[in-house]
């Protein structure tokens, strides 16, 4: 049986509805069943849990073969994880399938590589097998500003010129799928990015294009941006760390493109334009709103 973590975020909700309907027993941790509707599907089992709380991880992992380990971000985020591997590990899990990130290392820059990197230390000294899936930036990440990108034509950031190797969350379940229902993918790590890196005003262009109204980039001072990131109410911990990621991405290391998902799945990665286009409708639909 296969127990997915962070069940009704962007990545997890894809990859219920890849396991839904087949041969695999499926259970989804969830913080409250009513905000788990968009997973009620075939086959998944839900079941209540809170990360802040690592006594309910263990009725959790009751009867558990396989773990997609994957925890919403906070400040508390890296001991939470370590708590769900001490608890998978007195389950006798055999496989963990973490949701990772580019580049993680624990002696990276960057606070959200560093924490990733941790955690996956500390899952290789479990001794349990493991898979690392190393996505780049989300593509779904954008949808986070749709109201400004939609209502004042503007996609912010403090980019620069730097190329990133997008993603679509949709791949990376595809990936997470295999590593949990095949037996070739344990001690493996992989890094997993879109079919080409663009610039923040490339994606304006292409998202002006699926949106059929102009989008322009503007590149923001990092200050600028933190502030306003504040101003929406952000916590100083996840601005600090988005503004390092930022940073990582001028200094050029997130272009790279990888063949993963293709290889992975036979079949290439889903482009930003098909992401904006697919889309569309949220894009639009939160500007209506917002007006």
């Amino acid at each position: 049986m296969i127990l997915i973590t962070g069940a009704t975020g962007n990545v997890g909700v894809e990859l219920v509805k890849k396991l839904a309907g087949g041969r695999q027993r499926v259970r989804a941790f969830v913080h409250r069943r009513a905000s788990a509707r968009r997973i009620a599907l075939p086959g998944i089992e839900i079941i209540e849990g809170d990360f802040a709380q690592p006594a309910t991880f263990t009725r959790a992992l009751v009867g558990i073969e396989r773990l997609f380990l994957l925890v919403p971000s906070s400040s508390e985020v890296e001991q939470q994880q370590r708590n769900f591997v001490d608890a998978a590990k007195r389950s006798n899990v055999r496989h963990i399938v973490k949701l990772s990130q580019f580049a993680a290392d624990e002696n990276a820059p960057g606070r959200f590589q560093r924490y990733h990197g941790a955690v996956e230390n500390y899952i290789r000294k479990s001794g349990i097998p493991f898979t690392f899936l190393r996505p780049n930036l989300f593509m779904q990440g954008l949808l986070n500003f749709r109201s400004v990108i939609s209502s004042r034509g503007s996609l912010y950031a403090p980019a620069g010129n730097a190329k990133v190797s997008v993603v679509d969350v949709r791949d990376i379940a595809s990936i997470a799928a295999r590593a949990l229902t095949e037996s070739s993918h344990e001690g493996k790590i992989y890094d997993i990015t879109g079919p080409q890196a663009l610039t923040h005003a490339e994606m304006a262009d292409q998202l002006s294009w699926a949106l059929a109204k102009p989008i322009k980039y503007v590149d923001v001072p990092p200050a600028a941006m933190r502030e306003a990131l504040l101003g929406f109410g952000m916590p100083a911990w996840q601005a600090d760390g988005l503004m390092e990621d930022y940073e990582h991405y001028r200094r050029g290391e997130a272009e790279t493109v990888t063949p993963t998902v293709y290889h992975l799945s036979g079949s290439r990665p889903i482009a930003f334009f098909r992401f904006a286009q697919d889309y569309a409708e949220r894009f639009l639909g939160q500007a209506a709103s917002a007006a």
